[in-house]
Order: structure tokens, then C-alpha cells, then sequence
């Protein structure tokens, strides 16, 4: 696998929640004075340029406070794309070498709403702590597991005392009341914001097959799922979805957005229902049609509302034939209590 991150296997089944991508946001810092906090959330490690320079100093590819020369330490406040559960944390000080904070903490608050500066500020904000105050080594991927698994919204990365952090990942559980949820609303099953989740595929050389259920369209042909020129026959490219919850499918989407060149010549989509995301990998289920082989078109949105297939699916397959790429996958439907 090339162009993806590397992050320790036990996150790999858990979701970024403070991902800019995702529609995490970096509300407030008590100091950016060399580099942005909205960095901490985007994408990538971060990067280095050995001659760039700003009318600060040095340009650094994270979020970078001052030296500093009073009692205290830094901290920002990261609001969650949506609230979740969270299983653990990567602190990464890529490229903060001489720069590095010594130390970091979490901690979590849950609210319905987003606050500003002065709450933030205040103590009305009721914070639990989630990571305690650990050593961070510079220049590296710092992995730390949660000490709390209850609901955030919000969270609080403090360093000790000053320095740069280049990202921020926060790995956990899509929290969704689907009891609150219309039985005859129609709904994204398989979109990380709720709780979707690409749990496997054969290929994704060139990127990654979490972008397939991203928010929004592509922003460009690196932002979706793309696999290697397969010189085999009759090659099938494939990538499973488990969805947020069981559901009926009544609506797919498949945008090849920014695919021109290098799109699918054709897809089909197949469904099953499972209670072990096990049971599914190692092929002890028994795949159906959901939507019957269809011929693709370069950077276009095809729209399907004819669906094979009314069963209960918790889980999804997308074929492409031979190979390619794909923007963005959506399976929308009525979910089933």
C-alpha cells in the first residue's frame, strides 16, 4: 500500500473523529504564534521545507506555539465532526525535532453545541480526562490508547510546557441514537459521519478506500479510492463497506468525480447481512445482488434507484471491472430497528 499513513493496526478499524475531513474543526489555541492549530486535523504527516521561512520564523507544517517564558502550558480545543467513543490517539511531532513539546494530555467534554471563545474560556465546560499527561518523543507517530471510553463532543489537547504537534488523530466509535432516527427517513448507511466503516479490499495503491465514504464530492483525483493497473483478464478490483447500521438499500450513488482517464469501465454491488464483520472477510456469508453490473462514465455522478435486492444488508461489496477509481460511494436507505 503506498500514499496512506501509516497508523498502528489496532486504529485501523476505528475512525479519525477530529479528521478536518471528516468535519472536525480546531475551535481555539492559547497560542499559534509559529504555526496554525487548523493544521493539526488535516491530512497527511506533515511536511518539511527545509528554506521557509515567515515573517514569524520558521514555516512548520502543524500547529506551533512560542517559547514559553511564564508558568503554564499550551492547549487547544478540537470540536469532533460527531460525538463518538474514543479507543486512542496518535500525537504526531513529524518534523518537530528541537521543537517538540515534552509532554501531552487529553481531555474529553461532551456538549450539544458548539462554544465560543468565552466559554471556552470560562468553567462551565465540565472536562473529564481521557489521556493523562504522557511523554512524547519527538519527530515520530506518539500512539496512546484511551483511558475513557464514555461520549465526547469536544476535546482538549494540552502540551507541556510549549512547542509543535503536526497531527492530531483521535481514533474511536461513531456515536448515532438510531432510536431518534425516522424509520422512513432515507439515509447514508454507509457514510463515516455516521458510522459507516471500509473494513477491506484487494487494492488501493494508489489511495486510500476510506475516502470512498468521506463527506462531499472529491476534491481531487487523490481523494478517493484508486486502485493499480491490473494486467490480469477479467480482473475485479473490490472494497467492503460496513454499514452504520442494518438497513434496506433503496438509493446508490457512485461518483467518479475527477476520474477521466482512469475510471472503471463497469461496477456491480453486492450486499449481505452478518452480525461479525468476521464472518464477512473470511467468506462464511452469502453475498446478493444489490445493483446489477452497470457501465461507468469518466467524472460523473451515476444515480441507481432501481435495487435488486430489499433484504436486510449490514455489510456492502463494490466490484469494479478491471480496475480504477472511485470518488465516492453513497447507499442510502431505511434503516431497521
Amino acid at each position: 500500500m503506498t500514499h496512506s499513513e501509516a497508523v498502528s493496526s489496532k486504529y485501523n478499524q476505528f475512525t479519525d473523529l477530529a479528521a478536518e475531513k471528516l468535519g472536525g474543526k480546531v475551535l481555539y489555541a492559547t497560542d499559534e504564534f509559529f504555526a496554525e492549530k487548523e493544521n493539526l486535523i488535516k491530512q497527511g504527516r506533515g511536511i518539511f521545507i527545509a528554506d521557509k521561512y515567515t515573517d514569524r520564523g520558521k514555516w512548520m507544517d502543524g500547529w506551533e506555539s512560542r517559547r514559553k517564558r511564564t508558568p503554564g502550558n499550551d492547549w487547544c480545543v478540537i470540536e469532533l465532526a460527531t460525538p463518538g467513543s474514543l479507543l486512542g490517539f496518535n500525537i504526531d511531532t513529524n518534523h518537530f525535532l528541537g521543537n517538540a513539546p515534552l509532554q501531552a494530555s487529553v481531555e474529553g467534554a461532551l456538549l450539544d453545541h458548539s462554544p465560543n471563545d468565552e466559554e471556552i474560556l470560562s468553567d462551565d465546560i465540565h472536562w473529564q480526562e481521557v489521556l493523562p499527561k504522557s511523554p512524547l518523543n519527538p519527530g515520530g507517530q506518539n500512539l496512546f490508547d484511551s483511558i475513557n471510553h464514555e461520549v465526547f463532543s469536544h476535546l482538549r489537547l494540552h502540551i507541556y510546557p510549549d512547542g509543535g504537534v503536526a497531527r492530531f488523530r483521535a481514533y474511536g466509535k461513531v456515536f448515532k441514537n438510531w432510536k431518534d432516527i425516522d424509520p422512513e427517513d432515507e439515509i447514508d448507511l454507509a457514510a463515516a459521519i455516521n458510522g459507516g466503516k471500509s473494513i477491506h479490499c484487494n487494492d488501493m495503491f494508489f489511495s486510500s478506500m476510506n475516502n470512498l465514504i468521506m463527506p462531499g464530492r472529491g476534491a481531487n483525483m487523490g481523494d478517493g479510492w484508486e486502485t493499480k493497473r491490473n494486467r490480469n483478464p477479467d480482473n475485479c478490483d473490490w472494497v467492503i463497506i460496513k454499514l452504520a447500521t442494518k438497513g434496506q438499500i433503496t438509493r446508490i450513488v457512485i461518483d467518479t468525480k475527477h476520474f477521466k482517464g482512469n475510471y472503471p469501465e463497469s461496477c456491480m454491488i453486492e450486499g449481505c447481512s452478518s452480525l461479525k464483520d468476521s464472518a464477512v472477510l473470511e467468506g462464511q456469508i452469502n453475498w446478493f445482488p444489490l445493483l446489477s453490473r452497470q457501465k461507468l462514465e469518466a467524472d460523473t455522478a451515476h444515480i441507481y434507484t432501481k435495487i435488486d435486492s430489499h433484504s436486510e444488508v449490514t455489510h456492502a461489496r463494490l466490484n469494479i471491472y478491471p480496475d480504477g477509481g472511485i470518488s465516492r460511494l453513497r447507499l442510502f436507505g431505511k434503516i431497521l430497528h
